[in-house]
């Protein structure tokens, strides 16, 4: 079973996504802030991880950075969803490693195929 960690801030979304993710037969962690997270990828194998930017202690943007930095996670698909939506937020998205970059409100149908697609 592929596992996912998902870092998102706001219960209510995290929680969609979780559901969503695991009604595919994936396995989630949820956690909702971004040092949480990277203690979390650097303890635990991830197949996937999905990032919002805007959270409490590091943001989406610097938790994508050390994750693609790092030789042994820099494999790990990154999809950042978030409500920071213009193309200067895409932009940096992607220079930071971001496999994907999906904006909030996001269809959760887009956020499934999107995470077939990168596994």
């Amino acid at each position: 079973m592929k596992k996912i960690l998902i870092a998102e801030d706001s219960a209510t979304e995290r929680e969609i996504m979780k559901k969503a993710l695991e009604a595919e037969g994936y396995s989630i962690v949820a956690v909702s802030d971004g040092d949480s997270a990277l203690e979390e990828v650097r303890k635990n194998e991830y197949d996937l991880v999905i990032l919002d930017v805007i959270m409490p202690g590091k943001n989406g943007y610097q938790v994508c950075r050390e994750i693609k930095k790092d030789d042994l996670l820099k494999e790990i698909p990154v999809v950042i969803v978030t409500s920071k939506g213009q193309e200067s937020d895409k932009f940096w998205g992607k220079k930071q490693g971001a496999d994907e970059y999906i904006v909030k409100p996001f269809n959760i149908d887009v956020l499934v195929s999107t995470v077939k697609k990168l596994l």
